[in-house]
């Protein structure tokens, strides 16, 4: 007896590409997350827009600091800070990446109120993981005194006083916006 409605042969084939579509979306994110170089967990702040808009930055009152990680991590060693970099890998971290990121693991620390075990650069072909120790929180604070001394003396790109530029890069400081106004320019 037909009563208009499609065989169960319909049916079975219709879940199946269902379950197919759904297994290739699952792989298509999972290697999205691999290439990104998150962990396992979920995504609880992303900076990048590509699957929601940019959250707000965070913002530390205690140190005047404001940063916007590509994404944290909420994994079961707790929040993990992951910056992304689209250079070539290098051997290990560079030390403004490190610090960069030392300064997101004290966002997070501070923030939430417990301390990141580590955070994550992704380059390229590698992810590093940089563990958040008192050493590297130490000297997340000391470059931001630093910083506040160099810019109290009327320090900034191009004057005379305060901090020098911090590279040794002619690429680098050749994309950079003030190079025309800097005095320390390599180019």
């Amino acid at each position: 007896m037909n009563d208009g409605s499609p065989p169960d042969a319909l049916w079975a084939i219709l879940a199946l590409l269902a379950l197919l579509a759904g297994w290739l979306a699952l792989r298509r994110a999972a290697r999205a997350r691999h290439s990104a170089g998150l962990p396992p967990g979920r995504v609880v702040y992303a900076d990048t827009g590509h699957w929601r808009p940019p959250d707000a930055p965070f913002f530390s009152a205690t140190y005047g600091l404001t940063g916007k990680p590509d994404y944290v991590v909420e994994t079961r060693a707790g929040l993990i800070p992951v910056e992304v970099k689209s250079g070539a890998t290098p051997p290990q971290p560079y030390a403004s990446h490190t610090l960069q990121l030392g300064a997101y693991c004290l966002l997070v620390e501070e923030n939430e109120g417990r301390a990141p075990p580590h955070g994550l650069i992704k380059y390229a072909n590698t992810v590093f993981e940089v563990a958040y120790t008192p050493a590297l929180r130490g000297e997340v604070i000391a470059t931001l005194e630093a910083m506040r001394r160099w810019r109290s003396q009327g320090a900034g790109h191009g004057s005379s006083g305060g901090a020098p530029r911090s590279h040794a890069e002619p690429q680098r400081c050749a994309g950079c916006g003030y190079r025309q106004l800097c005095n320390q320019c390599l180019v």
